[in-house]
This record gives C-alpha cells, structure tokens and sequence, in this order.
C-alpha cells in the first residue's frame, strides 16, 4: 500500500455512502452521478488494497474492515465539519469593507446604514468610495457594489432590482413662468445630462416626442451632481430611481412625467466566488437584498405608479 493519503474525494465518496449504505443517495448527497461514486469506491478500493463493500440481496454492507474504516474516519468529517462551521461563525463578526460608486454611497448606503448597523451591531462597515468599480476585487474589499450587466468574471453577483431612468426636477420649476405639463414642454427647458447625451435620446424615442434640446445642456461625470443641478432648478435630469428616491421622498425632486426608461444596467452586490457563505458577507448582502426589495420603485408598463 502506498505510503501517501487516499485523494479526499474518494474518502468523501466512501463516507458517505457508507453512512447511507446507498451509492444512489451518496450521488445525491454529493451532487454527482451514482457511476462517479461507484469509481472512487474501486479506486479507493485499489489505493487500498482492501474490500470496503459486499452486495448482498441487492444491498449494499460493509465489509469488516470497510466498517473498521468508517468508524475510524467518520469522527474525522465530523471536525472538519465542525472546523468549518466555527469559520464562518467567526466570519460572522468584525469588519466588512465595502466599495462602490460615491453616488451610490452618498445617495444609498449612508443614509440607510444605521439599520444594518442596528441589525448586526457585530459587523463594522467600511466604505471605500471608487469612481469606477474593478472587474476583480481587490485583496482589501469584501463586498462591492457594481453597475452593470451582472457578469464579471470569478465573481458571485446578485441583482439588487431593475433600474429605471425617470424624468425628476425641482417642485419649483412645475410653478415657474414656463409650464412643464407636457412632454412637448421640455423643449422650453434645459436638459441635464448624467456622462452623455444617450439616455435622453432613448426616453425622448420611446416617448415618441420630437423636439427636446438633446444637443444642449450640461453633461456631469457623477450622477450626484446631476440630481443637485435639478433640485436647484436647473433643469430636467434623467436619474436613476434608486438615487433618485431619497430627494423624490422628500419633496426635493418631482416626476413631471410617469414615463421611465429601463436601464440595461442595473446595480449588483458582489463578493468572490469563495466567500459567498462568510457570514459577514452573508449578512451584508441578504440586507441590501432585502432592504432594495421592499423600496423597489412602483414602476410597471414603463410608468411610476
């Protein structure tokens, strides 16, 4: 016999069919083909040079020295069974830095991040605000929030909801000398624009309205500042709903018109592959999950309800 270990699948293969004296529910246990369990028996078998089963009756039995073995080598899965929930136990506590877009953390996370904290006292938050989120997360970064199509390599997303693009300005310019009750009116105003002239483009096509001042109007390099220039009045900006809500809650921001554009981006939380079950990341990412799901905007058919 040779002096090295037996490979560990073929010990996890042979454990648990051992305990379910079942290569079928083994499989099944260990998501893989009942022929799979079959082959790492023999090879373990080889390896061995040891008979661990006899089919009897059409069932399956250890043999002497496969029930010797299983005794021996079951108290062994059970620490690292236990080795492991301790892990994660641990990985439920201490600190979480997060990163995502300063929009999002200014208009988002900040002003929600005492309820997490309220939840899970145990876990401090770091926030790392980034102009533009990395395709790979970096050795200091836990969690992060990324905007996107939701397919980054080597990384485990979950979309937080669907993105809408809404039309929002300040309550004063409904009021002011030009009126704003159509969408034919907004060529009397100025057009705000997040990065480029796109978005607006696609609303106006989609609405089927002609002549809006696509050509004209600031362009801003953050959505923040896009939101600021309209709740002072500066024009019609085309926001995101997410970072839109707190300043349309508010009273800050008003839609003029229920018409939206769905984005063919929407935001994600991420972590890597490997840590998806730590449980400070667990935790972090079920309450973003949780916390979007129940303010998800009232938009349907392309409309704010």
């Amino acid at each position: 016999m040779a002096n090295r270990l037996p490979p560990l699948n073929a010990l996890r293969a042979f454990e648990a069919s051992a305990r379910q004296l079942s290569f079928t529910r083994a499989a099944e246990e260990l998501f893989v083909t009942q022929a799979a369990i079959s082959h790492q028996i023999k090879s373990l078998e080889d390896h061995l040079g040891i008979k661990l089963f006899m089919r009897k009756n059409r069932s399956l039995l250890l043999s002497e020295e496969g029930q010797s073995y299983y005794l021996d080598i079951k108290d062994i899965f059970n620490a690292l069974h236990d080795a492991t929930e301790k892990l994660l136990a641990r990985g439920a506590k201490g600190a979480i830095t997060v990163s995502m877009q300063p929009s999002f953390a200014i208009q988002w996370l900040v002003p929600r991040l005492n309820a997490f904290n309220t939840l899970h006292p145990e876990i401090d938050v770091r926030i790392k605000a980034v102009d533009q989120p990395e395709n790979s997360l970096t050795e200091d970064v836990d969690v992060a929030i990324y905007y996107g199509r939701g397919h980054w390599p080597n990384i485990h997303a979950e979309k937080l909801h669907t993105e809408y693009l809404i039309p929002v300005c300040s309550p004063l310019l409904l009021n002011g000398k030009k009126p704003l009750e159509k969408v034919k009116d907004l060529s009397q105003h100025t057009l705000l624009h997040d990065t480029s002239r796109k978005d607006w483009k696609r609303w106006f096509k989609q609405v089927g309205v002609k002549g809006g001042n696509l050509n004209h109007g600031p362009i801003f390099s953050h959505s923040t500042m896009v939101m600021q220039a309209a709740i002072y009045g500066q024009g019609v900006a085309l926001a995101y709903s997410v970072l839109a809500k707190p300043d349309i809650d508010s009273g800050r921001l008003v839609c003029p018109f229920n018409d939206v554009l769905v984005s063919k981006n929407s935001y994600y939380v991420v972590c890597r592959e490997s840590q998806v079950d730590i449980g400070k990341i667990e935790a972090f990412a079920e309450w973003m999950l949780e916390t979007t799901s129940n303010e998800q905007e009232d938009i349907s058919d392309g409309q704010i309800k």
